[in-house]
């Protein structure tokens, strides 16, 4: 009799993992999506930072990361830009006037810096002045002329993007300018303060800087992105060449032009992002400001007529629909 073969133990089917419960989302208000709008506008500007092509991957790896920690950097910023909108309150309340100029080395970072500031104000009471090359009419002017109309009125706030102290570093540096000429600004420019700060204009005075790699860097991001090409003029590429010329320049300015009525105040640039919150912190501390009392704003009810009917207008006024 033959004997029967042990059965086989029969196999374990694996265990199928549980499928996770999808977690239904409440849909988003329509606050929720216009609050998200808002903090979209900083999050464009912080991915046109991270913009980078595989051109400059070396680059980027030399590059340093912040130290600002990126969810305390948008908290802060978020934050001084809620207090930048009370001390423009408190400058229109009092009518006060208000004249910043931002300084420094091309690539420091002033451009950033003045977009934050005037990302949430309101253009009518701050604005952004940067002039271009003056004209051979200008030239012929009495130098702080052009200069002149473009200083602010009661309630105003004017961020100069580059100011009368052109004739002090690129003018000079690249000879646009003679040595009697700058000479002459050096002797003419505290006083022309003083009678600004005589008149009741407030003057805050930035200086950007940067090292000399972090420049280089800059600029080589500038060239090989097409959408950053246009912030290289010529004059940029100059300053590169000139690095010493430049440095000698700025120092003699500072040392000739620093008055207790309007002092320099250095901005160390090699991180954007610390550079953005310590200068708008710095500057709110330059204009004591107070909250100024509002009457409550209610929203007026919508006046219905029985007899309007809404005029359907032909298509071809409407933009086209393409996304």
């Amino acid at each position: 009799m033959t004997a029967k073969k042990p059965a086989k133990p029969a196999e374990k089917q694996p265990v199928k993992a549980a499928k996770p419960k999808k977690v239904e989302q409440a849909p988003k208000t329509w606050v929720d999506n216009e609050f998200e709008d808002g903090l979209d506008e900083e999050l464009e500007l912080e991915l046109d930072d991270r913009r980078i092509s595989r051109e400059l991957s070396l680059i980027e790896n030399l590059k340093h990361e912040s130290e600002v920690d990126r969810k305390v950097y948008f908290r802060e910023l978020f934050r001084l830009q809620t207090e930048l909108i009370k001390l423009q309150d408190w400058v229109q309340h009092k009518k006060l006037k208000v004249v910043v100029l931002f300084e420094g080395r091309d690539a420091a970072g002033k451009g950033g810096v003045i977009k934050r500031i005037t990302q949430r104000l309101n253009p009518r009471a701050c604005r952004v002045v940067a002039l271009p090359a003056p004209s051979e009419r200008e030239k012929s002017q009495w130098y702080f002329q052009r200069y002149v109309p473009h200083l602010p009125a009661a309630g105003e706030i004017v961020l100069f993007d580059r100011s009368w102290y052109n004739r002090a570093g690129v003018e000079r540096v690249m000879g646009f300018a003679s040595k009697d000429q700058v000479e002459e600004f050096f002797h003419d420019v505290p006083e022309f303060e003083r009678m600004l700060a005589r008149s009741g204009i407030i003057l805050i005075k930035y200086w950007f800087s940067i090292t000399d790699q972090e420049q280089q860097l800059r600029f080589l991001m500038r060239i090989h992105d097409p959408m950053k090409q246009w912030k290289l003029s010529p004059m940029d590429l100059q300053s590169r060449v000139r690095w010493e010329q430049y440095t000698k320049a700025k120092e003699e300015m500072l040392e000739r032009t620093n008055i207790p009525e309007a002092p320099w105040y250095i901005v160390e640039g090699n991180d954007k992002k610390r550079a953005r919150l310590n200068c708008i912190s710095h500057l709110l501390t330059m204009v004591p400001y107070q909250d100024v009392p509002h009457d409550p704003i209610t929203l007026p009810d919508r006046v219905f007529n029985p007899d309007y009917e809404r005029k359907v207008l032909p298509d071809h006024l409407y933009v086209p629909s393409k996304f």
